[in-house]
């Protein structure tokens, strides 16, 4: 008998292997050696029966005389069919692309080499032999190769594993399912194990490189280690990451390297592993946690090379220039020597960094006077002299910076340019630190977020993205999503806010997918932009990418054709600046000039530069909001930036509808409440709500929240205005004038206007009702008095009712305004033979105040009441 077998915790490599062997040993039974991963679980649930794979259970090892041994040479990775490769009487032939180590089993036949997977070697022994490939061979053999070269990304990746991918995709390879059985989602158990290891992760540098270990304890096997060793790759963006789970009686370990200096196979020998320098694993028995990972991190010590550093290649001395000089001699020196910025240094100490984009802005506004340090940014991205110009490369790439200055000790001692980095790329260093800017595999993979779109965005939206990217290559255009949608996506959150900017013409565009979708499209050609809309609740923004100038601080933007990179600039903060491509080609690519995603990791909001909030005052209102929706931080200088900004008062300057625009976003925010809170820190209060004191109201504020959730547990409440609940709060203890003057700033409609005016003149009689003693008030008097006021004062009524038997009170007081509606209404008064007129309003009003105070229970009741009113009604007017 001849079997084809793998590794156990078999993976889709080792799959497809066995069924591309089968190919080239028609007569070879397909054996599984033990343990599934879950995506070849799920594909086997699928194709079980059209594979015809056996179990280990079902062969009998003794009459077995050839293994064929795939993806695999270790015979402890074979389950019980490691028994039987030493013995005489048995052939054993060996497919397989990892390295040779000691204790390997050796085969008669042995083609072992150096490639992406190892399906690549058994294509092209099955191409040599002309065999035929039906279309499902193709597919599972595309999944094998896809799988263990991340689709083509992995520094492993060879030549022959893409001629592999294209002769399957001439024998009809679905990508379709290939695409759906790589991304399977995790199970709870691999959710559970994740969790556990990002919460006991150690980050470490290590001769230059940013290496992650994490570890974890589990009294199950779980499958798919390397799946969560490469997702937690994918979110910490490290060089080096290995991955320890304690599991039954083992330690498995899980290498990931992004960096040639850093080996995990070479790592992994120490422990009797294998695999390649970028992808690499081992499995230590009866192991204990704590001391496998000390061990591991002392081999990771001795065998991560230092690269070449910043200090190396750097330029010195440097050209500078002083705090105290005017911007306009600023400029002149960036002129002269042809720089695009200089440091700031005071004394010997670099203190900032202005550029030329900081000069040419400040001189637009007319303020080439001013000295350097009132322009410089503080927020200097410098680099120590042991920096790896690895890191400096991707640094000066998300920065969009040319030149970067390393500093010792705060003293600047050199400076690296684009055409260091350059030199260094083009062999004029040692060839041995050529490999050091090869970027390849996992770090590439980082950059696309393809993956993280497909679970987040709901498949309507990702087909219109998908669809525009097809429109922009016939168009022979790049368009790019950007700014909000990119930011929730990278947050995993549900997006709606399509904003799409176009290299090319964004309202020709907008015209062809308003096509393709029958909707319509509004244009406006003045600012090259146009609007999609697919539906009330759904636009599309479409853009040519522009960049926009201020003609003073405060006003409208002027527009101009541009470049992404522009476009991104002129956004308000980093979170906001990133974009995604849509191109086919490069579909999901993240584009992130200024280092957005690190401020995301980190939590942090931060302007773009420094005269931002001079540009456009209301980014002061969207950095506030922005902070507290998400829990983040205002960075200390966008921070400084911010304060100086409203010192200058140049929010009075921006118009009431702006304002108002932007001020409704934060009233209609779940965090609403802190967000005003923040505003009255930082002092912005007063140009928002002149003649409104922040700490008089801010306890109602605070207790918002709460009290709008218990109203409407209570079933009493929809909240159709949420925005008003917040702006009859901010104005309760406001007088009218001082009411009416903020609601006519800012446009509101005279019915919600008199909705502010009657809870600001009714909120505190209401609560001195309440507070008194129930058989000294009249249900129907403080009935009354509440209905006089909108149900969106209510929230702050309860907020201001401390005391839980107020609020109770409160609670069955609107239940009895809600259950004591009467049943008699105006046909009962009309079938009596009275005409319509104001009677009617006055009987029905005493009838419903009879009802409140539990006069009268029933409909009988009523029709008594009724008519003994008008009677008197009638023999009064007598």
């Amino acid at each position: 008998m001849e079997i084809i077998t793998t590794h156990t915790n078999t993976d889709m490599d080792g799959l497809a292997a066995m069924v591309a062997a089968q190919k080239l040993y028609p007569d070879a039974r397909l054996v599984l050696p033990g343990k599934m991963s879950r995506n070849v679980e799920e594909f086997m649930s699928l194709h079980k029966d059209t594979l015809n794979v056996y179990s280990i259970k079902q062969i009998e090892l003794e009459k077995i005389k050839r293994v064929i041994l795939v993806d695999t040479k270790r015979r402890r990775r074979v389950g019980k069919i490691g028994d039987i490769l030493n013995q005489p009487e048995v052939d054993v032939h060996i497919y397989d692309h990892h390295p040779w180590v000691d204790g390997d089993v050796r085969g008669s036949v042995e083609v072992v080499e150096t490639v992406g997977a190892t399906v690549t070697l058994l294509v092209e022994k099955i191409k040599e032999a002309g065999l035929p490939v039906t279309s499902l061979d193709a597919t599972i053999l595309c999944l094998g190769i896809y799988s263990d070269t991340g689709s083509l990304l992995f520094t492993n990746t060879t030549h022959r594993d893409v001629d592999a991918v294209s002769y399957m995709l001439q024998n009809g390879a679905n990508l379709a399912v290939v695409a759906d059985f790589l991304g399977r989602p995790m199970t709870n158990e691999q959710k559970a194990l994740l969790k556990d290891l990002l919460v006991n992760a150690q980050r470490h540098q290590i001769n230059g490189a940013k290496v992650l270990l994490a570890r974890a304890r589990t009294p199950e096997f779980i499958v798919g280690l390397a799946l969560i060793a490469h997702t937690i790759s994918e979110i910490e963006r490290l060089d080096v990451v290995f991955v320890l789970a304690e599991m039954e009686d083992r330690v498995h370990i899980v290498g990931r390297s992004s960096i040639p200096q850093a080996d995990v196979a070479e790592v992994l020998k120490h422990f009797g592993g294998g695999g390649h320098a970028a992808a690499a694993s081992a499995t230590v028995k009866n192991g204990v946690l704590d001391d496998v990972a000390w061990e591991l991190l002392d081999v990771i010590y001795r065998k991560i090379q230092p690269p070449i550093c910043a200090a190396d290649i750097m330029t010195s001395p440097v050209k500078t220039v002083a705090p105290e000089m005017s911007i306009a001699e600023a400029g002149q020196i960036m002129l002269r020597y042809g720089h695009t910025g200089l440091p700031v240094v005071k004394g010997d100490k670099l203190i900032g960094v202005i550029s030329r984009r900081d000069v040419e802005k400040a001189n637009h506004h007319g303020l080439g006077h001013a000295p350097v340090k009132g322009f410089m940014t503080v927020r200097v991205v410098s680099v120590p002299g042991d920096m790896p110009v690895s890191e400096l490369r991707e640094l000066m790439i998300n920065h969009d910076i040319g030149r970067v200055p390393v500093v010792e000790d705060g003293k600047i001692v050199g400076i690296v340019s684009r055409t260091d980095i350059l030199r260094t790329l083009h062999g004029e260093v040692q060839t041995r630190h050529r490999v050091v800017y090869n970027n390849g595999g996992e770090r590439l993979s980082r950059r696309n977020i393809g993956w993280v779109m497909e679970r987040t965005l709901s498949s309507a939206v990702r087909n219109i993205l998908k669809q525009a990217g097809q429109i922009a290559d016939s168009m022979g255009y790049k368009i790019y999503a950007a700014g909000g949608l990119v930011r929730d996506v990278l947050l995993g959150q549900e997006s709606l806010d399509v904003d799409l900017v176009v290299e090319g013409d964004g309202i020709r565009l907008a015209q062809e997918l308003g096509k393709i979708y029958d909707v319509r499209v509004r244009q406006h050609p003045k600012f090259g932009t146009a609007e999609v809309v697919f539906s009330d609740e759904f636009k599309i923004d479409v853009a040519t990418a522009r960049v926009e100038f201020y003609a003073y601080p405060a006003a409208l933007p002027q527009v101009e054709s541009s470049t992404l990179h522009q476009d991104l600039y002129r956004r308000d903060f980093t979170i906001n600046a990133m974009a995604v491509a849509l191109n086919e080609n490069s579909f999901g690519t993240l584009i992130d000039f200024f280092d957005g995603r690190e401020d995301l990791q980190y939590h942090t909001v931060r302007v773009l530069h420094n005269l931002s909030f001079i540009e456009d005052p209301i980014r002061i209102l969207r950095a506030i909001r922005f902070e507290q929706r998400y829990g983040f931080k205002i960075e200390p200088q966008t921070l400084k930036y911010l304060k100086e900004t409203v010192r200058r008062g140049v929010l009075a300057r921006v118009s009431n509808e702006r304002l108002w625009e932007e001020l409704k976003h934060i009233l209609l925010e779940p965090e609403a409440n802190s967000m005003l809170r923040r505003m009255g820190e930082l002092a912005v209060w007063p140009d928002v709500f002149p003649r409104v004191n922040y700490w008089e109201v801010e306890p109602v504020l605070k207790d918002l929240p709460q009290s709008m959730r218990q109203i409407s547990d209570w079933g009493m409440m929809p909240l159709n205005s949420r925005w008003l609940v917040y702006f009859i709060a901010v104005l309760h203890w406001s007088d009218t004038g001082v009411a009416r003057n903020i609601c006519e700033k800012y446009g509101i409609s005279k019915r919600q206007t008199e909705k502010v005016l009657a809870a600001l003149q009714g909120w505190s009689r209401a609560v001195a009702l309440i507070w008194k003693a129930p058989q000294y008030v009249k249900v129907s008097h403080l009935a009354k008095v509440l209905l006089q006021m909108p149900r969106e004062s209510y929230p702050m009524l309860l907020a201001i009712l401390e005391d839980e038997k107020l609020k109770e009170r409160f609670r069955q007081l609107l239940n009895i305004i809600e259950d004591s509606k009467p049943k008699t209404n105006g046909k009962y008064i009309k079938h009596l033979g009275y005409r319509p007129g104001p009677v009617y309003r006055e009987v029905l009003d005493a009838l419903w105040r009879e009802r409140l105070d539990g006069n009268l229970r029933t409909e009988e009741d009523e029709h008594a009441f009724v008519r003994d009113y008008l009677a008197r009604v009638t023999k009064r007017s007598e």
